[in-house]
């Protein structure tokens, strides 16, 4: 696991600004650093190692004439099949890195190499003869790629930080990245927090030559279900899918380890791994926040040793502005902080971790997926009566009954945003003073609903989780907060192969009334006890609504609100209104003032007066 940056070369201290770029992604990869520079492209790495430790796995790497140029960040699990193909074929290798696989793969079979790849990967290989760079990232998004073009330099790397040195880079607010947050809570849309800077999309690879940028997609999922086998042939499917996939994610010349919470799916990753060590964090000694006692238990089970830590609340506060910076985008799950601790814990221990990101898209896993299953008696009325009902519920303040009614007035396409739904349009725009060109929310949503028009409701939201929520929470925070101690976080649920399989699984046999996973947590039973394969996901839960009623925590969160550049943005008398209901027990408000506050957390890093 490593990080890369790299640009255009139109600079002539090219070395000191790759250095300074390089400098700021050292997390990435404490362990060594390479860098390449011509006449026309700078690149740099900073390594971990994890494949082939020795010095011969540095990058960069290159073919056998020198005449291609690879920096490559993530792993390959299937390398030495490809690598004894390519072998066959008459390639040269020098090194035993999986990442050596890349650049012969690119010479024989150019970007039809993506086809044949299995892992996590974000990659660039110079081609200095054509002058072209070509780069691509895995099929869901485990690893980031972002790009600029500014000022005729075109900049790219693992990090949007790496680029503040570079003379060419301009350091400016996306308001629309903001609107588009103040709903998701995460940035949803390929521009980020940085006006002109982008993500490559998950499953994208790109050519750039002579100022030209071609991005195109190599991949996608397709939902086809087969109702011909039953539950039982599902679930055997499964359990030898996955167990296959777990040992394909345990390669390494290092220990690996396994991340734990109370869940399915991490202790099914956990168990069938068979690692040497597991990890947990929780917060107090209350079971809605602390897992750590299940963890212990489960892991006594599987034999193995579980090493935890209790997050104190001002650890978890203190900590807030540093992890802003690592998640380069603000991002207000509050899981995230508590990802960062235990990754903080394991990379004590071990270089690799196995987490179980991913089962809920891929097996249908949220509770919100069962949705379309209930209401039946509500949803017999006509539509053109749940749609007048609804605009008027929409009105009312939000409750329990009151949603019900709103969400039930709206067709799936108009409702549904994935996971998270923190502000209304028409809230966003009164609680915002700035005018922004952010569209609707359905018009981001729209063209993945339009791919899966044909399919069930259950289907569709998965598909769209699986492109939005997953890329730009879920799988974010993995990223972010295992690199930011130099730890390499996989996800074995998130293999091509175990996704091939779950395409296939009838809805049926994924959610139902009474619960989600349906056909996992039956795998999942052949290597777990059954109360941790029936538990109910928690996923190291943060007592944030608990918090901000505290009035240590609440005089923060109103400082913040009442600064300048709360002022700047929001009407501040809304805010402190959200946070007073909230303080009072009027409404759980928490979430809302939590997407708010860690804007202004990540603003203060990156556009702060200090910075």
């Amino acid at each position: 696991m490593c990080g890369f940056v790299g640009f255009t070369n139109a600079i002539d201290n090219s070395n000191k600004v790759l250095g300074a770029m390089m400098d700021k992604i050292k997390h990435r990869g404490p362990d060594s650093e390479g860098r390449y520079i011509d006449e026309c492209i700078a690149m740099g790495f900073r390594r971990l190692s994890i494949i082939d430790i020795t010095e011969s796995g540095n990058q960069p790497i290159f073919n056998e004439d020198k005449s291609k140029v690879l920096f490559f960040n993530g792993e390959i699990y299937n390398y030495m099949d490809i690598r004894r193909e390519l072998e066959a074929k008459g390639h040269k290798f020098t090194t035993n890195t999986d990442s050596e696989t890349l650049i012969h793969g690119y010479e024989e079979y150019g970007e039809k190499l993506l086809d044949k790849l299995r892992g996590m990967f974000a990659f660039v290989i110079w081609d200095k003869e054509k002058k072209e760079l070509f780069g691509a990232r895995d099929f869901f998004g485990i690893k980031p790629f972002y790009y600029a073009l500014m000022n005729g330099t075109f900049m790219f790397g693992s990090e949007i930080k790496s680029f503040l040195p570079h003379p060419a880079f301009v350091k400016e607010l996306n308001t629309t990245a903001l609107e588009n947050y103040l709903t998701f809570q995460y940035s949803p849309t390929n521009e980020t927090f940085f006006k002109n800077v982008y993500k490559l999309p998950p499953a994208h690879c790109f050519k750039y030559k002579d100022g030209k940028l071609d991005i195109k997609r190599y991949w996608d999922v397709h939902f086809n279900a087969d109702e011909k086998p039953d539950m039982d042939t599902w679930v055997e499917r499964i359990s030898d899918t996955f167990k296959d996939s777990v040992e394909a994610h345990k390669i390494a010349d290092v220990e690996v380890g396994s991340f734990l919470s109370s869940g399915v799916d991490s202790s099914y990753a956990a168990s069938v791994a068979n690692v040497d060590k597991t990890f947990t964090v929780g917060f107090g000694e209350d079971e809605k926040y602390n897992e750590i006692g299940w963890a212990k238990e489960f892991s006594k089970y599987i034999g193995k040793e579980n090493i935890s830590k209790v997050i104190t609340p001002d650890e978890y506060w203190d900590n807030i502005k540093k992890i802003q910076y690592h998640m380069d985008e603000p991002l207000a799950d509050p899981s995230c902080i508590a990802l960062y601790f235990v990754c903080n814990t394991a990379a004590q221990y071990v270089k690799v971790v196995l987490s179980g990101e991913g089962a809920d898209e891929i097996f249908g896993g949220y509770n919100i997926y069962k949705e379309p299953l209930g209401s039946h008696a509500y949803k017999s009325l006509p539509k053109f009566i749940r749609k007048g009902i609804g605009t008027v519920a929409e009105k009312l303040p939000p409750k329990r009954g009151v949603n019900f009614l709103v969400r039930n007035g709206k067709d799936l396409e108009e409702r549904f945003i994935g996971n998270a739904y923190m502000f209304s349009p028409r809230d966003r725009k009164r609680l915002l003073k700035i005018k922004t060109s952010a569209p609707d929310p359905t018009a981001i949503t729209a063209p993945f609903f339009d791919k899966v028009k044909d399919k069930d409701d259950i289907t569709k939201m998965q598909y769209l989780d699986l492109h939005l929520w997953m890329a730009g929470d879920i799988l974010l925070k993995a990223d972010k907060m295992s690199m930011a101690n130099s730890l390499e976080l996989r996800v074995p649920f998130l293999d091509k192969e175990v996704m091939a399989l779950a395409e296939q699984i009838p809805w049926q046999y994924r959610v139902s009334t009474e619960n989600t996973k349906l056909a996992m947590r039956k795998a999942a039973l052949k290597a777990a006890p059954p109360k941790t394969a029936n538990k109910k996901k928690l996923g190291f839960p943060v007592p944030i609504r608990v918090w901000l009623r505290e009035d240590k925590y609440y005089n923060i969160v109103k400082a913040a609100f009442t600064s300048p550049a709360a002022e700047q943005f929001f009407n501040t008398d809304m805010l402190v209104k959200l946070l007073d209901d909230h303080k009072a027990e009027k409404f759980d408000n928490s979430r809302k003032i939590w997407t708010v506050f860690i804007f202004l957390q990540w603003y203060d890093v990156y556009f702060g007066e200090n910075v």
